[in-house]
Formats: C-alpha cells, sequence, structure tokens
C-alpha cells in the first residue's frame, strides 16, 4: 500500500509540482494550500507523514506542528522552509517537527527524507533499502545508560540525574545512539546514516542544529557537559 503524505503549501507552483513529483515517486498525496485544511484534513484522515510549509497564511506550519504535538499526534513532519537561520530551525524543532528542507530544495532531498522518516516510524515500503550497519546489543530490561544519563528505550523517556528530558523523536534516537556508543567519536556520515538513512554531504547543517538543540537539554549550569565536538569529525558523548 502506498504511503498517505498530506502536503500543505501555499505557494501553488511549489504545491503542485510537489505533488505531481510524490505521486510519480508512489506516494498517496491529499495537497492542501494552508494550514486550517491541513488540521482538518489531519484529523479527518490521519495521513503516514506530513509535508509542511513554515509560512503559510492564517495558520502557519509551526502553529499546525504545535497544534498535532498537543494533541499527541506523533505522525512523522517534513517541515519546507525558506528561513535559513538557526534560531528558525530551532523553532520548527521546537515545535515538534522531526526534520526539515530548506528552499529551494531538491525532490530528490525530499525524497530521502521522507523515506528515513518513513523508516524510523515502521511506515517504510517494502522495498526500501535498508542501511547496513553493525547491531547494537539489546538494552537490559530496556535501559541503557551513560555520563550520568539514563534512557528507556521501550517507553522512550530519558533522564539526566532526576531531571527527565523533553525530547522529540530525532532527538531520542540521536541520544540514544551517543549513549549507546559512549566514548566513541561517531563520524558525521554514520551519525545521518542511522538516524536519518542518508548522507546529506558536508554544507548540511541538519546534524549541528539537533546536536545544538540537544545540548541545550542537556547541559545545567555548572554541570559538565556531555557531548563534545571532534572537529572535522563528529561527536562523542563523555562526561569530563
Amino acid at each position: 500500500m502506498p504511503q498517505n503524505v498530506l502536503l500543505a503549501e501555499d505557494d501553488r507552483a511549489i504545491r503542485h509540482a510537489l505533488e505531481r513529483a510524490l505521486t510519480l515517486e508512489g506516494y498517496a498525496v491529499t495537497a492542501v494550500a494552508d494550514g486550517v485544511e491541513a488540521l482538518a484534513q489531519a484529523h479527518r484522515t490521519p495521513p503516514d507523514v506530513l509535508v509542511l510549509d513554515v509560512m503559510m497564511p492564517g495558520i502557519d506550519g509551526l502553529q499546525v506542528c504545535r497544534v498535532l504535538r498537543a494533541e499527541g499526534d506523533r505522525t512523522p513532519i517534513l517541515m519546507l522552509t525558506a528561513l535559513v537561520e538557526t534560531a528558525d530551525r530551532i523553532a520548527g524543532l521546537d515545535a515538534g517537527a522531526d526534520d526539515y528542507v530548506v528552499k529551494p530544495f531538491d525532490v530528490e532531498e525530499v525524497f530521502a527524507r521522507l523515506r528515513a522518516l518513513l523508516r524510523r516510524t515502521g511506515n517504510g515500503a517494502p522495498d526500501d533499502v535498508q542501511t547496513s550497519l553493525p547491531s547494537q546489543p539489546p538494552a537490559p530490561n530496556g535501559q541503557i545508560t551513560a555520563a550520568g544519563l539514563r534512557m528507556d528505550i521501550q517507553a522512550r523517556r530519558a533522564w539526566r540525574g532526576q531531571r527527565e528530558l523533553e525530547l522529540t523523536r530525532t532527538e531520542f534516537e540521536l541520544l540514544e545512539l551517543l549513549v549507546r556508543n559512549a566514548g566513541i567519536v561517531l563520524d558525521h556520515a554514520t551519525i545521518y546514516d542511522r538516524i536519518w538513512g542518508y548522507d546529506f554531504g558536508p554544507g548540511s547543517k541538519n546534524l549541528a542544529v539537533y546536536v545544538g538543540y540537544l545540548r541545550r537539554k542537556l547541559d545545567e549550569p555548572g554541570g559538565p557537559a556531555l557531548i563534545h565536538t571532534v572537529r572535522g569529525v563528529g561527536y562523542v558523548l563523555r562526561e569530563d
């Protein structure tokens, strides 16, 4: 069965072009022109994934995202944005988005990010190519710990000390990868492969934005930093 994509984009030319491209790629697409229609359609027929333009009249993409997350809807959301500043990207992540693509975008990048989001939620097509990576050992009782962090993988909850962390799906998966490999420097390509299923290349700021946002949630005044940057290589979790 084709995956159902709900596309909300107020620019008619972009909406029609992306709707056609997604349809040719094998998705079942419902395209709407604003956030009000997007919310109504999401409530009427829940999709497998949403593609939301940030800047729309009335209710914008960020507001749609916030409403759905407040309702407990965890459907993966890909944001389309012409805003390239880090603060703008963080606003999207804070609203509950899982990923974003900056306009003007290559449609192949949109396809790759959608495939990655659908694989992570178990909704990927049966013939999706799965990334071949070393398997991780099972966590005893579903719990993993490192550097003062504790994660319950089954419940998808995480704590630093006694403080519970409020994490998005992508943040949780990134932190899980770092905790499972505590003390090991993970290069950018490996992290992109494990979290997004696709390496977006050296020019992408996606990983840096997520790491920065995760640090804001992990770090405590006067406490040691946990996620360290190894310049030119990647990131490592350790408590100095």
